[in-house]
């Protein structure tokens, strides 16, 4: 395994010293890290009390040299086409944000780290065995 990437409840689930996380982490080449996650945690720091604590350490681990952040691309956008289409044909709608996520995975041949099951409802995509 060289490369995953991280999804929401993974990265908390490290800041928190979920072993299993950090196991994975230790092991790997590259983390990404899809602009969408970002994006989901900085919602998620408006609310709290320690926004301003919470941002620095993403901004810390971000800065490390083997995380890259994950922008939109138009192959990213084909992908997500690609990948709702056939949840919805099969009657299996995720959130928006989780079919964006999955294709930044499939796009970068990634292993998507997180805890949530309904990922396996999508082909194509590689699922970190943990869950």
């Amino acid at each position: 395994m060289k490369k995953i990437l991280l999804d929401t409840n993974a990265y908390i689930a490290y800041l928190r010293g979920d072993k299993d996380v950090l196991d994975t982490l230790s092991r790997v080449s590259y983390v990404y890290m899809s602009v969408i996650v970002l994006g989901e945690l900085y919602a998620g720091f408006q609310g709290g009390k320690r926004k301003r604590q919470n941002v620095d350490i993403l901004n810390q681990f971000l800065s490390k040299p083997s995380v890259e952040v994950l922008d939109v691309t138009g192959e990213t956008a084909s992908i997500f086409g690609e990948l709702k289409n056939k949840l919805r044909f099969a009657g299996t709608p995720l959130p928006i944000n989780d079919i964006w996520i999955a294709s930044h995975a499939v796009e970068n041949g990634a292993l998507l780290l997180t805890y949530d099951k309904h990922f396996y409802k999508i082909e194509g995509i590689r699922i970190w065995d943990r869950i």
